[in-house]
């Protein structure tokens, strides 16, 4: 491979290395929700994902939390997953599962 075909590796993506399972991280209990952050693995980058629970077994209510947002990194990826995701928990409360 040559030198400006290396290069131009590094700035062009190839869907097809795409990986799309979300591979869960610590949950984190805030204001009676549960956040569960799942990194979408895109790219070489990170998508902001996490699922929100409230609730247990009958009453449990799930929602899939997932932003356009990507990450170079997985671990700042789950800090801002978990940032946005109270900021939605705090905007939506109990609607979020309407």
């Amino acid at each position: 491979m040559g030198f400006l075909s290396s290069i131009t590796s590094l700035f062009s993506s190839n869907t097809s290395e795409a990986t799309t399972t979300a591979e869960e991280a610590a949950s984190e209990a805030y204001n009676g929700f549960i956040i569960t952050p799942a990194p979408i693995a895109e790219g070489g980058q990170f998508r902001v994902a996490a699922t929100i629970t409230k609730g247990e077994d009958e009453t449990l209510q799930t929602h899939q939390f997932i932003r356009s947002d990507l990450v170079v990194s997985r671990d700042e990826c789950i800090e801002i997953t978990i940032r946005k995701a109270k900021m939605t928990v705090d905007q939506l409360a109990d609607s979020l599962f309407n």
